[in-house]
C-alpha cells in the first residue's frame, strides 16, 4: 500500500491560509468537487469518491485518529462507473454516511494541501506529505510540521478525526 503522513485542521482565516499557500505552491490551485461515501468496512475505512458519473475512485486506508501528523496506508482503484458500484457496495456493506466537499488541491513538492469547504462542516485543511518508498515516516512528519509552520496552522486548531466523524458526531448531537 502507498503511505503518506497526514494532519488536518479546522480553518480560523480562509484568505490568509489561501494567500500562503499560494506563495508555496508548485502549482496553481485546483478546484475539485468531491463526493465520498464511506462503508461499513470490517477494518480501516472504504469510501468511494466520486467527481462525475464516469468517475471515481474507491479507497481503502487504515489512519489513526490523533491530532498532528499520523501515518495513513491507502489503496486506491480508478473507478469508471461510480453509481453501479455504490450500490452494490451499499447493499453488502451498508453507509455509514456521506462527505460533499469542494477541495481547493495545492502541490507543494511531494505534498498536496488540500483546502475544504465541508458541507454541514465548514473549512477545513488537509495536508499529505506523499512519502517515497525509501523515505521513514520522521522524514514525513518533518516535511508536515515545517508546512504547519509555513502556513501559520496553530496547534490548537489540530484535529484527531475524519471529516465522516466529525459529521456524525454532529448528526447525534
Amino acid at each position: 500500500m502507498a503511505k503518506n503522513i497526514e494532519i488536518k485542521a479546522q480553518i480560523k482565516n480562509l484568505t490568509k491560509l489561501l494567500t500562503l499557500a499560494k506563495k508555496i505552491s508548485d502549482s496553481g490551485e485546483i478546484i475539485i468537487n468531491q463526493k465520498d461515501i464511506f462503508y461499513n468496512a470490517p477494518k480501516g475505512r472504504l469510501k468511494l469518491r466520486i467527481f462525475s458519473p464516469q468517475k471515481g475512485e474507491l479507497i481503502y486506508y487504515e489512519r489513526n485518529n490523533m491530532k498532528g501528523p499520523k501515518e495513513s496506508n491507502y489503496f486506491i482503484t480508478t473507478i469508471n462507473n461510480p453509481s453501479t458500484l455504490n450500490d452494490t457496495l451499499s447493499l453488502a456493506l451498508g453507509v455509514k454516511g456521506v462527505v460533499q466537499k469542494q477541495r481547493r488541491l495545492f502541490l507543494i513538492g511531494q505534498t498536496r494541501l488540500h483546502i475544504d469547504d465541508v458541507e454541514k462542516l465548514g473549512q477545513y485543511m488537509e495536508l499529505e506529505v506523499v512519502l517515497q518508498e525509501d523515505q521513514t515516516n520522521e522524514e514525513g512528519e518533518y516535511i508536515a510540521k515545517d508546512l504547519i509552520k509555513k502556513l501559520q496552522i496553530s496547534d490548537k486548531d489540530l484535529i484527531d478525526k475524519a471529516y465522516i466523524d466529525l459529521i456524525n458526531e454532529k448528526i447525534k448531537a
